[in-house]
């Protein structure tokens, strides 16, 4: 991990629907603590602090350190519900998680030198990004915030495949252990030609202009 994420909240002891809606009236987002050797906890975090952590990749993607009550536990988010249409946060669900354990989690890519790459120079070449994020599994220590695609060599035609992204150290794709069939494309660069419709042919019989001697 290239950074530590505090999450602070406080321990709750109210439950169940009524409650719930109190805790988002007052501006704070319920959820729930699980996993580990230890009993699920009920939790309460104040709103704008999940909505400023929400605003980055690394929220969904990290180990992070929540502070219960002065208590640190290593958690991963692992589910969020968010209000049809209003930037509020109903509920999120939170994995602890052990330090010696490898983890599987979803991490974002980021495509670097795409513009500048032959293929994106040239004229009539879509590239299209197949995945925009990876399921990676490591140790928590060697979890990355995202992986990094460099497509500076791209070119039209060329396909960049799963096995051939360059990974950190202790960081695996459990897709590529399943066999060839899972080592699927992650970028293609193919060339979209343009169709040109003929002129429709004069129907036979048809009668020329006046004037048109040919």
């Amino acid at each position: 991990m290239s950074k530590t994420h505090e999450i602070k909240a406080e321990s709750r002891k109210d439950e169940g629907k009524g409650a719930s809606r109190r805790l988002r009236r007052a501006l704070f987002v319920p959820a729930v603590v699980y996993g580990g050797k230890l009993p699920p906890q009920s939790i309460q975090i104040e709103h704008n602090t999940i909505l400023l952590a929400a605003k980055h990749e690394w929220f969904f993607s990290s180990v992070l350190d929540l502070n219960i009550d002065g208590a640190v536990q290593k958690v991963l988010v692992r589910d969020w519900q968010k209000h049809p249409y209003k930037q509020q946060m109903m509920h999120m669900d939170f994995l602890r998680i052990d330090e010696n354990a490898a983890v599987r989690v979803n991490v974002p890519l980021h495509f670097l030198n795409q513009e500048s790459s032959p293929a994106g120079k040239t004229s009539g070449v879509v590239i299209s990004h197949n995945l925009t994020e990876l399921e990676v599994s490591c140790l928590p220590k060697d979890l990355p915030e995202f992986i990094e695609l460099d497509l500076g060599d791209l070119k039209p035609g060329d396909i960049v495949h799963l096995s051939q992204i360059k990974l950190p150290k202790g960081v695996e794709l459990p897709a590529l252990h399943l066999g060839a069939d899972h080592d699927i494309a992650v970028v293609t660069a193919n060339t979209v030609k343009e169709e040109v419709e003929a002129a429709p042919a004069a129907a036979e019989g048809e009668e020329k202009p006046a004037g048109d001697k040919k």
